[in-house]
């Protein structure tokens, strides 16, 4: 118990917030900020008087206290970028951006927003004028009858009106009248809808969503939903109207879509995002985001929170919320039931004494504090809403009368409260309704329209022999049309295994499809068969048609990487079977080989016969519960950058790496007579798949050093401290099938083999010793492994399959920021691409949208961000962005290749050392934006282009490379800078290189260090002094 928290705010929300964190073993104290007296010396609690509107005063306040964490209740401070300058400063928040916080700080753009991603809504219009919006009102073709304050106005802003007239004068209202402030200096006009309205809240670490159980809001002061709205008058949790079908409906088709697309714009949601929504009879609508809990919501969700909400909190701060799903009581219904001030939500009195709060608790509610104060001892009104009692209960009416009795107890003048919180949901439960099958979790409708989707899918896959029409009771595949006169039948059955749960985990479901495929296809090519028509089985809880079509696409891709038809399959929907969100997988392949050519040709395998190993992608799909158990004790999530450098930016994507399919590469091969035997490294690994195809007298020798083990082995080795043994009956080592061939034949067929996959001649086969039972001998499996994992990939055979030793170091992960064509960043990109580069370009951001240099980014498959600078109040605003997207990528160097923004200082300090820049001509002469002018009315000989580290004045940072270039008679401009670019193309990336590799950085007094070898090429004039 050592961790002290801050949590900003003094409502009912903050109250519970703090209350709950508490609870946590790992917190020592909670300071609430400036509280209430709920939260005044409440044991682990108390609260403080710093003014949480004055950030320095806060961030100064976190450090004298050792603060671990702080986390913002309300809408205000998050808007204000209390978030943004407590990150900036080192301090840890729970809470989004300021950028992220727009899409509760302004209506009209999270309305935006919501229609750019596709995001269920409302229709809707935004004005500034009011004429305009009343003519909208007046002239739409649907009720346009809700009127909204587009900026923040503490949950009040929002006036439902009765008829067009009610809707005109809220316009005047808010827009003339002031009747929210500079909230209402624009206003949002949109469509009324019909139906339930819902709350639905979720953590989000920026990638993953954990929804929390919906609750229901009471806006309505009086019972019967009668009288003006509030800012809430009590809530209950969970609502009976949200199934956990439509939950998860809401959570991909709302939450994920806005996290995701939020991320897609720069930004990166962490923290609590709330959906407002109306369940209408179209479905799920977005009526609003709020960017935080909701009061009263978290006063009914967080009490139904099992896990330790400090863990949760720290969990979505540091990405790994996949790994940390919070869990919540099961068969728990919490209600709260708000008091408020006489006279409230307009004048009220403050200053009166209550009494009964410890008659209340005796009778096990929890009394969540709002508008109160301390005042000699007593605790007084001192706001309209006061407090909020919670109680939870097996079933919604028992929790309604506890939560009602311990408000009856309480006392103070003029108190007044709802009696009816729930009534929605207990109308609900009474409804008469017929079952149907889609009641029991069925839907029959929703399998329906994946066949639909799926079926040009699989005629996509039609070969000779078949024309892979779906519909049909059974498939019918011609053997003759194939080709074949007499033919034997060869079937083979497998699945993904838990593969599939990191699928789902990370929500990418496109590739598994081949995994399901390879590993049926690659088996029955044991038997030296043909792949021709394959079966699919796909088994979920409940029906989800987007994830179902992306699986069955990548199956049908697969099929015709094999060359074999989809012909069917089986979808089963199986409602309790499987927990929301889970499906599993099983497949069908059926080949066939004439009779005279099948395989294992026991009888001609002979001692001295050759192995040749066929390199495997990764992992395929064996070993994953290992690799899970490995990966949870480990400090990496799902999320975390990938070691191996390629198109894997996660570890996510790295183990998601499909299974390689050699049917269509091998076949031939197969069919020539001059293979013995085939073995496919499946479950079991090198040690039990090969002895498969074996005679009994036979083993074979293997050397871990002839084949490139791919780093996620030698990682996996290391960090789960793995014997040799267990790696080689897991894991395929890097080798996904052998073929064995004679002596003779070897150099042959390995050079056939080449042309379409990486092989090697990694063994022989030898006597199987008497008294033995080992069939497979690795000879350096695990010192090729440690070496690989410590020096660098050790790979000890060449592209003829002969031995030599190469090594592969680290690269480290740049950055490349550009705001237009980004021609110094494809010299960049190309440079990095050598197989000496000690670079890897992981993400390019521009400050613009749409321009040249994007595409050349996409086209080489490096990931791209775009963070438009018009969006941010202040370069600093602009530059906290760039810095978030820079840390979400492990960022290590950044490039500056055309960027035409000048960085701030916060943002040159933190990165000190670790930005480059090119400027076009020798400095420091020449400084600025006009160098080529300044260059010829001087009228020197000679320019060029200096690469240097960016300091905080421009163009004054450590020089590292110049490129001269001589200034020619009759240059202009133009000609010059032409020459100069050239010239930049070729300083540019050997300056990465020379920072990348470790040969110079930047010492502590802002001047050039160096390591390298004074014999390197390097080492030239065109570099600064060694310091």
């Amino acid at each position: 118990m050592s961790d002290q928290v801050l949590v900003i705010g003094n409502g009912g929300r903050e109250h519970t917030l703090a209350w709950k964190l508490a609870a946590s073993p790992q917190v020592k104290h909670v300071f609430v900020a400036p509280g209430n007296a709920g939260t005044a010396n409440q044991g682990k609690i108390s609260n403080s008087e710093i003014p949480v509107s004055d950030h320095a005063a806060v961030t100064q306040f976190c450090k004298e206290n050792d603060i671990a964490l702080v986390v913002v209740g309300p809408e205000a401070p998050l808007a204000a970028g209390l978030v943004d300058d407590l990150t900036s400063a080192g301090v840890k928040c729970f809470g989004p951006t300021s950028q992220a916080a727009q899409l509760e700080a302004s209506k009209s753009f999270a309305k935006d927003f919501m229609d750019r991603h596709g995001i269920p809504t409302a229709r809707w219009k935004a004005f500034t004028d009011p004429q305009e919006a009343c003519n909208f009102i007046t002239s739409a073709d649907f009720p346009a009858l809700v009127v909204k304050a587009s900026g923040l106005a503490a949950g009040k802003g929002v006036i439902v009106a009765a008829n067009k007239g009610e809707a005109c004068r809220a316009v005047q209202e808010i827009m003339q009248n002031k009747a929210f402030g500079a909230a209402g200096e624009t206003v949002v006009v949109e469509e009324l809808l019909e139906g339930e309205e819902v709350s639905c809240l979720c953590f989000s670490d920026g990638i993953t969503v954990a929804p929390m159980p919906p609750a229901q809001d009471h806006k309505r002061l009086m019972d019967g939903d009668h009288g003006p709205n509030t800012g809430g008058m009590g809530a209950y949790c969970p609502t009976p109207q949200v199934s956990e079908d439509l939950l998860l409906k809401i959570k991909d088709a709302v939450l994920q879509k806005t996290v995701d697309g939020i991320r897609g714009e720069g930004a990166s949601y962490v923290g609590v995002l709330y959906a407002g929504l109306m369940l209408t009879k179209d479905g799920p609508r977005v009526l609003e985001f709020n960017c935080r809990f909701g009061d009263p919501e978290c006063q009914v969700i967080l009490p139904l929170l099992k896990s330790d909400l400090y863990e949760v909190m720290q969990a979505t701060i540091e990405g790994k919320l996949s790994s940390s799903m919070p869990a919540w009581l099961k068969d728990h219904v919490a209600v709260t039931v708000v008091m408020a001030s006489g006279g409230y939500p307009g004048d009220y009195s403050k200053g009166l004494e209550i009494t009964g709060l410890s008659k209340a608790e005796e009778l096990g509610l929890k009394v969540f504090h709002a508008g109160t104060a301390v005042k000699d001892g007593r605790v007084m009104t001192n706001g309209g809403r006061v407090l909020a009692v919670t109680a939870i209960k097996s079933d919604l009416m028992s929790a309604l009368e506890e939560a009602n009795k311990g408000a009856a107890v309480i006392q103070y003048p003029g108190a007044i409260y709802r009696k009816d919180i729930g009534y929605r949901a207990i109308a609900f439960a009474k409804q008469p309704r017929g079952l149907t099958y889609k009641d029991s979790g069925v839907d029959i409708q929703a399998g329906n329209v994946l066949v639909q989707k799926i079926k040009p899918l699989a005629a996509a896959t039609a070969r000779p022999g078949c024309n892979a029409e779906l519909g049909g009771f059974a498939g019918v595949f011609d053997l003759k049309a194939a080709g074949y006169t007499d033919p034997v039948l060869v079937s083979g059955t497998d699945g993904v295994g838990t593969k599939l749960k990191i699928a789902q985990m990370c929500g990418k479901h496109d590739t598994v499809g081949q995994d399901l495929v390879a590993m049926c296809v690659n088996d029955i090519l044991a038997q030296g068969a043909e792949p021709l028509f394959f079966l699919d089985y796909f088994a979920c809880g409940r029906l989800d048609v987007d994830v179902a079509e992306a699986v069955v696409t990548g199956i049908a891709e697969a099929c015709k990487i094999a060359g074999c038809a989809l012909l069917g399959g089986e979808t089963a929907e199986m409602p309790g079977m499987y927990s929301p969100g889970e499906y599993d997988l099983a497949g069908f392949a059926v080949g066939a080989v004439e009779r005279g050519h099948m395989l294992p040709q026991l009888e001609r395998i002979r001692d001295g016969d050759v192995v040749i190993g066929i390199a495997s992608s990764g992992l395929h799909s064996n070993g994953f519960s290992l690799v899970r158990k490995i990966l949870e004790k480990s400090s990496l999530t799902y999320s975390s950058p990938s070691p191996e450098s390629g198109e894997h930016h996660t570890w996510g994507e790295l183990l998601l790496t499909p299974t390689k399919i050699y049917s269509k590469t091998l076949l031939a091969v197969l069919r020539s007579g001059h293979v013995k035997a085939y073995a496919h490294i499946t479950g079991g690994g090198l040690l039990e798949n090969i002895p498969r195809v074996l005679p009994e007298c036979l083993a074979v020798s293997l050397d871990a050093r002839c084949w490139k083990i791919p780093k996620i082995f030698s990682w996996l080795q290391e960090e789960g401290a793995l014997s040799a043994e267990e790696m080689a009956r897991t894991f395929n080592c890097g080798i996904g099938a052998i073929l064995v061939v004679e002596k003779e034949k070897a150099e042959q067929i390995l050079r056939t083999v080449q042309k379409h996959e990486e092989a090697r001649l990694i063994g022989t086969v030898v006597p199987q010793q008497k008294d033995s039972q080992t069939r497979v001998e690795i000879k350096n499996l695990l010192e090729s492994l440690q070496m690989s994992f410590s020096q660098a990939i050790m790979n000890a055979a060449g592209e003829d399959g002969h031995l030599h030793v190469a090594n592969q170091k680290k690269k480290m992960r740049v950055a490349v920021l550009i705001s237009g064509t980004g021609t110094n960043m494809e010299a960049l990109i190309k440079s990095t691409k050598e197989p000496n580069s000690s670079a890897l370009i992981s993400l390019v951001i521009s400050n613009k949208s749409g321009v040249e240099g994007l595409k050349k980014a996409e086209r080489a498959g490096i990931p791209t961000r775009v963070i438009d600078h018009k969006l941010y109040a202040s370069r600093t605003d602009f530059d906290s962005a760039v810095d978030k997207v820079l840390e979400e990528f492990s960022i290590e160097l950044v490039c500056l290749a055309g960027f035409m923004r000048i960085l701030s200082g916060p943002f040159v300090r933190k990165w000190d050392g670790k930005i480059l820049n090119v400027h076009p001509s020798l400095l420091p002469s020449f400084k600025g934006a006009h160098a080529h002018k300044l260059v010829l009315q001087a009228g020197v000989r000679i320019t060029g282009c200096t690469v240097h580290f960016v300091a905080e004045e421009v163009d004054a940072g450590a020089i590292i490379f110049q490129e001269a270039v001589p200034v020619e008679l009759g240059d202009n401009e133009e000609t010059l800078s032409e020459r100069v670019k050239k010239a930049e193309h070729q300083a540019f990336p050997a300056a990465l290189q020379l920072v990348a590799s470790g040969a110079v950085k930047l010492g502590p007094d802002g001047k050039i260090c160096w390591k390298m070898d004074k014999n390197s090429s390097f080492s030239d004039s065109r570099m600064n002094t060694c310091c």
